[in-house]
């Protein structure tokens, strides 16, 4: 995401204030859910459901600076030919995506995945979705990576046990995060 920040600022400044809004509206929510979910294993419905109408009118808003100004929608760099390389088409695509995941593995056990957690998902799938999909990917496997490792963790400590419930939204903020900001864009 940096990378694709000093991109933005010489291309588009725009779009540059647009995605870094986003990015410190995501810091902002990150923080407030991670906290919350930690003391209550809850994610608020007053935090998830107004941070879809952000990030979506800033990511949307950033695509559609890059490609007015540019005439280019389609950024991707193996040519990416066809609807899925568009990054506007993947923003809104990475969040249904995330969003219909999560759900899934919800319906697959519900004990082990909270309605949270699929609510949140979208919202992680935009931003994930304007970089690419191996970000998508990345951060998805690494928020069950963190999480596992936490859980391997609190069970060699002894502070856990196999039926020990976690809360998931932290681990899933920190996957995204570090998709964002260790991947190149």
């Amino acid at each position: 995401m940096i990378r694709r920040l000093g991109e933005l600022w010489g291309a588009t400044p725009l779009a540059f204030w647009l995605v870094l809004a986003a990015c410190l509206y995501f810091l902002v929510m990150a923080v407030r859910l991670t906290v919350i979910d930690v003391q209550h294993h809850l994610l608020p419905n007053r935090i998830v459901f107004p941070s879809y109408a952000v990030a979506g009118v800033l990511l949307l808003g950033a695509v559609t600076t890059v490609s007015v100004s540019t005439r280019v929608l389609d950024d991707v760099p193996d040519g990416g030919a066809g609807l899925w390389g568009v990054p506007g088409l993947r923003v809104v695509a990475g969040a249904a995506v995330l969003w219909l995941f999560y759900f899934a593995l919800r319906l697959v056990y519900p004990p082990g995945m909270g309605f949270g957690d699929v609510k949140l998902a979208g919202v992680l799938g935009m931003y994930l979705g304007y970089l690419g999909w191996t970000h998508v990917f990345a951060g998805t496997f690494a928020a069950f990576l963190l999480g596992g490792l936490w859980s391997l963790g609190l069970l060699a400590a002894r502070q856990g046990t196999l039926k020990s419930s976690i809360p998931f939204g932290p681990f899933m903020l920190a996957g995204t995060a570090a998709a964002l900001v260790l991947l190149p864009a």
